[in-house]
């Protein structure tokens, strides 16, 4: 952080806020050993991002007895949040990169595969090696599939080369983000950003990416030999009005294109020519010396191919779970709980909704377990600290119904800050640590 940032607040407001980040990474399990509640049931959770693990601690906290097992062979744990951060080289790749061993419970049992197949009939799921694992209670903590397949002539391991970026992939992936885009900004020229017409985990990314790129070829002085168009699939740039609205009139500002309903179908990477279609079926081909592709994304095929996802619907195309979006109890089978992206919600994929969610869903277990119904209701929260440019950004919070729903009295939304620039950069981290152990 460059001093003359650092010096844009007060040092004891700064000290105060950071130490406030810190207690929050620092608190106490919400539950102590003598309060526990006594359980033989058999909970599994399907999945070892921060929802799944989340579920996995406060559960863990809260009741005694009970058998507790994560299905997922995933061991690296990924900060996500934190992909931007490093993919507009602002954060070191190592910033984002953990163990999940480092921060499941005692007494776990890790099976260390992938899920096959689902029959909530039976209270089974099945995994890739074939074995059958019972449950009283089910979580499903699965996220998103990428499907990059929907994208003819991408590949993923040539990210890096030939102009071409990604925040989404992997750590490696924001890791090789930056470095082309560092050389890009060295020269300028043609910058191309995409969005995909499905649900996105994080769908304010696309948006951070753009902004902060303009901001570095803004650093070195090539802006005006460059251009930067965004390719939306949809009919705007964010599902929030009042947010796209802005986003819109300040790209107007600084000479950022937006050409809406116009989906991504093929790349030649050789050629450095993206295809993009429109509703009626007109096809556009642009090229470019620098493009970030955002995925479609759906329900990974365990879920989608189940008796558990959407059966009809909006969300039925992509395989989301069907759940109940104001006490993410499945809708049809209600020992199955959903946490996190994989959730069939009108919105709610980013680590925020997690931390307000993970200790609804866990109450609900609990609540299922002594035979009560749900008693809480999630109102859908969603947080995203809009990057606008180093130094700036801008937080935004809200609800199922899109309505801004700001929690911080310091901070306006839909106005730059360096506060929320401060959250972004250096305090959420601490934060979504303290949810991934069941602190808070």
């Amino acid at each position: 952080m460059k001093k003359s940032q650092a010096n844009l607040i007060p040092s004891i407001s700064r000290r105060n806020l950071l130490l406030g980040a810190a207690g929050l990474a620092l608190g106490s399990p919400s539950t102590t050993q003598a309060n526990k509640i006594k359980s033989k049931a058999r909970i599994v959770i399907i999945g070892s991002g921060l929802g799944g693990i989340a579920i996995a601690n406060r559960l863990s906290n809260a009741l005694d007895g009970i058998s507790i097992t994560i299905i997922d062979k995933k061991e690296e744990h990924n900060y996500q949040p934190g992909y931007t951060l490093v993919a507009t080289g602002i954060w070191p790749v190592s910033k984002i990169r953990d163990k999940n061993a480092e921060f499941l419970p005692k007494g776990i049992h890790w099976i260390k595969e992938m899920v096959a197949d689902f029959d909530p009939a039976n209270n089974t799921v099945i995994t890739q090696s074939g074995e059958k694992v019972r449950y009283d209670f089910l979580v499903v903590a699965t996220g998103t599939h990428q499907d990059w397949s929907m994208i003819e002539g991408m590949d993923i391991a040539a990210i890096g080369n030939h102009g071409l970026t990604s925040v989404y992939p992997s750590p490696e992936a924001a890791e090789a983000t930056w470095k082309t885009m560092d050389q890009f900004r060295q020269k300028g020229g043609q910058a191309i950003l995409t969005l995909p017409a499905t649900p996105l985990k994080c769908a304010g990314a696309p948006l951070k990416m753009t902004f902060m790129l303009h901001d570095r070829l803004t650093q070195t002085g090539v802006i005006k030999d460059s251009t930067i168009k965004f390719y939306s699939a949809l009919g705007n740039v964010f599902s929030v009005k009042s947010v796209n609205d802005n986003v819109l009139q300040r790209w107007d500002k600084m000479g950022i294109e937006v050409e809406l309903t116009q989906k991504m179908t093929a790349i030649d990477l050789e050629k450095r020519e993206a295809t993009f279609s429109s509703p009626e079926g007109d096809k556009v081909k642009a090229s470019y010396d620098f493009i970030h592709v955002v995925p479609p994304m759906r329900a990974p095929d365990c879920v989608k191919n189940s008796p558990l996802a959407w059966q009809e619907g909006s969300f039925a195309l992509g395989g989301w779970l069907e759940v109940d979006p104001k006490t993410l109890q499945h809708r049809r089978f209600s020992n199955v709980f959903g946490i996190g992206d994989i959730n069939g919600t009108p919105r709610g994929k980013t680590a925020a909704t997690i931390k307000k969610s993970a200790p609804l869903v866990t109450q609900h277990i609990i609540d299922a377990i002594n035979n009560n119904s749900p008693a809480q209701e999630f109102d859908g929260y969603t947080s995203c600290p809009l990057l606008l440019k180093e130094g700036s950004a801008m937080l935004i919070e809200f609800d199922y119904e899109g309505r801004l729903t700001p929690s911080l009295p310091m901070i306006e939304p839909l106005q730059a800050s360096y506060f929320a620039w401060l959250m972004k950069y250096r305090m959420l981290k601490p934060a979504y640590m303290a949810v991934l152990k069941g602190r808070v």
